[in-house]
Parts: C-alpha cells; structure tokens; sequence
C-alpha cells in the first residue's frame, strides 16, 4: 500500500469510530505497525486534520476535516484523470477549458508518486469526433447556453426539426443533457405536447433563454423523468 493510500485509509479508518481508537486498534486494522500509526496521524494534524487524543489513550477525528485532493483513492484518481481528459475534448471549449484547469490543480498538489501514476496510468480518452455522415455536433456557444438554462432553471425557446424535416417552435423545462458518442440529446419537459421530450441538439436551430424559470424544480422533473422512463438513480446502488 503506498503512503497516499494508506492515509486515505487512515482517515476512513478514524471516520468510522465515533469514540476514540487505539492506534493499535488502527495498526491492526490496516495491517501496519503501531509506529507507523502515530507517524501517519502527525501528517494529517499537520495536512490540517483535527484529531483529538494521543499515544496510549486514542485517536477520534473532528467530523468535518475534508480531505484535501491528494487525500482521493489511486482508483479515484484515475477515473478522475479519465473523466476529466474526456470532458476536455469536447465540443463545449468552456467546459473543455474547466476540465483542464482542474486535472491541472489537482495534479499540482499531488505526492510525487501519485501524480506519476495518474500520468502513466494507461487510460487514453482517443478523439471522439466522429466523421460519419450522420454525426453533427452543436456548436460550444449552444452548449454553454444550454448549461446556463440547466443551472439557472430557466425555460427555453427553441425552433426544432425532427427526423421527418418537421420544423416546429417549442417552450421546453429543461431537464438533464446527455453526451453520447454521436449526438448531445437534451430531455426536457415540453408545454406544446405536456409530456416528456428528447431533443437532438444538432437539429436545434434556433434557441432563446426566457427569464421565466420553469414552475418545477429540476431535481423534481429530474426525479418524475425517469420514473417515467424506468431510468435508475445512478446515486443508488443496483439492486442484486
């Protein structure tokens, strides 16, 4: 276990004990010795960690220490690094921009070892810009719009062509945005057909902010859309 691990696992360790916790209770816990305990607990009241207690009595963590980034687990680390190097390469140049902006801090304050594991760690995000007739991606300015609206909640105006070349002129509530490889669908409530609707991006062409802010709250349509379409709750585990 390198020393990033072993204190990411440190913490959790002082987390899951609401009374104070022997450090020989620690050491035997994690598999290390008992003086590699004390050293561990120095460098976390030194990373700003407010542990109470000393050596022989017991150890009991302050509940709200935050982890500091180099505090994430080698596996978080390199999903982190993937993810991030897979936004960066989108269509949307400010999110792209904010993708490389944080992989960049969070590889700044890296230990040696981990920064070097996130680099070499094998995980390629190859371009994703697909040169098929049928692939045409929005514009980074839609996007950004689209994102505004997601987070301010706001309706939208948009002029749409479906499958068929129909043209039709829409106040959507929008919902979520999603990124597949060939297309940015958007799911959004629709008042013209007072159900749930999909929207390719591509065939928007024309779309306005309105000031109104849509009457549900997002998370609420968030939560009644995919019920509606049986979708699972990504932040809920799957069932057995």
């Amino acid at each position: 276990m390198s020393r990033s691990n072993r204190l990411f696992s440190l913490v959790e360790a002082l987390r899951r004990h609401r009374y104070p916790v022997t450090a020989a209770a620690l050491a035997e816990e994690l598999g290390v010795s008992v003086r590699t305990i004390y050293r561990d607990i120095q460098t976390l009241v030194g990373q700003g960690a407010t542990i109470e207690g000393e050596a022989g009595l017991g150890y009991l963590l302050k509940p709200d220490f935050l982890l500091p980034p180099l505090m994430f687990a080698e596996s978080e680390l390199e999903a982190l690094g993937l993810g991030m190097r897979w936004v960066a390469q989108q269509e949307d140049s400010e999110l792209a921009r904010a993708a490389r902006h944080v992989l960049a801090k969070v590889m700044a304050v890296l230990p040696p070892d981990l920064a070097a594991q996130v680099e070499g760690a094998g995980l390629l995000v190859p371009p994703t810009r697909s040169t098929g007739p049928e692939t045409i991606l929005p514009p980074g300015d839609l996007l950004a719009d689209l994102r505004q609206a997601l987070r301010n909640e706001q309706k939208l105006r948009i002029h749409y062509r479906d499958r068929d070349a129909q043209a039709s002129e829409r106040i959507i509530w929008p919902i979520a945005l999603a990124f597949f490889r060939d297309a940015r669908v958007l799911a959004a409530w629709c008042e013209a057909r007072q159900d749930y609707r999909h929207f390719r991006l591509d065939r928007i062409h024309a779309l306005e902010i309105l000031p109104d802010r849509a009457p549900i709250r997002r998370r609420t349509l968030m939560i009644r859309w995919r019920r509606s379409l049986n979708i699972p709750d990504p932040d809920q585990p799957a069932r057995s």
